[in-house]
């Protein structure tokens, strides 16, 4: 062996013992110290920079819309006032039901109820304190509620708009329900027309009929003469009744056509079996089956011939005997120099209480009638 030889074998084994040398002084892996021991449960380290781990999954995958959670978060502080509210509503709708009662009730507050609130404080406060009203009276006067009847007949008034209004309920009832039943129940040629023309009428305005009927109502006729005496029917109960029946019979046929329609068959086969007539079955049969209608129709047909206007102010001269109705009575505090608010607003009051206890009795059968039909089983 050569010297060049020993002096490779001797270089071969000196780096031999510094490589075992070096895996000697390598500690174990079970004593390296984890870089990530430091960090809190839940979170790793990736990159320069450490990201929280919920439940074990990575916070920036992708949804199944394709947008990260980041992306969502983002758009969801994006979100303006009305998004935010809506999307609550949608996640709470008892609130929302919540809110709606309490704006129509206040809405139905400030619109119907006030109103009277305020015709009391003005009946209650004295005549020369009217200006200081606010939300109490300005004093205390309750002789109001007499001094109407003192100063001018208001009963009067009272009884000749209860005595119109009633008249004029009967005769659109009876008319309406024979015209109801027959557009109801029976089957006749020129059906629909008839009725469409029906409807077209009720959308005339008073306005348009009154000058015919004025000239009508105003002319002689000697047939009249031993009820009316002079043969004119101007300053009479017919000048009003007559117009204002036939304005509000559409409304009366609609209503009644529509509650004698859903009568069975057979229920008035049978009543004729027995031996009763059409006209029989329509008043014992039909008519009490149909009292929701009948109630509803003839209630609205009053209170709105009672609150009527237009056509007693023109065909009566404003005298109670002459049988001007309640509006005229409360027009009569009102002089050529001074106007008598407080009587107004007293004789206002007085003359809403037969309606306000017509509405009471017959609510049960108001109500079922104007929601007849809404639902179906």
């Amino acid at each position: 062996m050569t010297r060049d030889d020993h002096e490779a074998n001797h270089d071969h084994d000196a780096y031999q013992d510094d490589r075992a040398r070096e895996r000697t002084d390598q500690p174990d892996d079970d004593s390296v110290p984890d870089p990530t021991d430091h960090l809190p449960d839940g979170v790793h380290a990736s990159g320069p920079s450490a990201q929280p781990v919920t439940g074990g999954r990575d916070p920036t995958r992708v949804t199944d819309g394709g947008q990260t959670l980041g992306e969502l978060d983002d758009a969801a502080l994006d979100r303006g006032p009305l998004e935010r509210w809506v999307e609550r509503s949608i996640q709470h709708p008892e609130r929302v039901y919540r809110s709606m009662f309490y704006v129509v009730t206040i809405f139905f507050l400030i619109t119907t109820l006030f109103p009277f609130y305020w015709l009391l404080m003005v009946a209650l406060t004295p005549e020369g304190n009217l200006q200081d009203i606010v939300f109490t009276p300005n004093g205390f006067n309750p002789g109001a509620f007499i001094e109407v009847f003192e100063v001018l007949p208001f009963h009067w008034y009272v009884f000749n708009s209860f005595v119109i209004a009633t008249a004029s309920t009967v005769i659109v009832l009876v008319v309406g329900s024979l015209a109801g039943y027959a557009f109801g129940r029976l089957d006749f040629p020129g059906k629909t027309p008839m009725m469409l023309l029906v409807l077209v009428v009720s959308f005339f305005p008073p306005a348009a009929f009154f000058i015919p009927l004025n000239d009508l109502f105003n002319t002689q006729f000697a047939i009249l003469e031993p009820i009316t005496g002079d043969g004119s029917l101007y300053n009479t109960p017919g000048a009003m009744v007559l117009p204002l029946s036939a304005i509000f019979m559409p409304l009366t046929i609609f209503i009644l056509t529509t509650f004698y329609a859903q009568i069975p068959d057979g229920l008035e086969d049978a009543a004729r079996v027995e031996g009763t007539t059409r006209l029989g079955a329509l008043f014992r049969v039909i008519i009490p089956l149909s009292a929701p209608g009948v109630a509803t129709a003839g209630v609205l047909t009053f209170i709105a011939v009672y609150n009527e206007f237009f056509f007693s102010f023109l065909m009566t001269d404003g005298q109670p005997e002459n049988w001007a109705p309640i509006l005229e009575g409360i027009l009569g505090y009102q002089g050529q120099y001074e106007i008598l608010f407080n009587l107004m607003a007293a004789a206002s009051i007085i003359g809403v209480i037969p309606v306000a206890i017509l509405v009471v009795v017959a609510q049960e059968k108001i109500v079922s009638g104007l929601t007849a039909g809404a639902l179906k089983e």
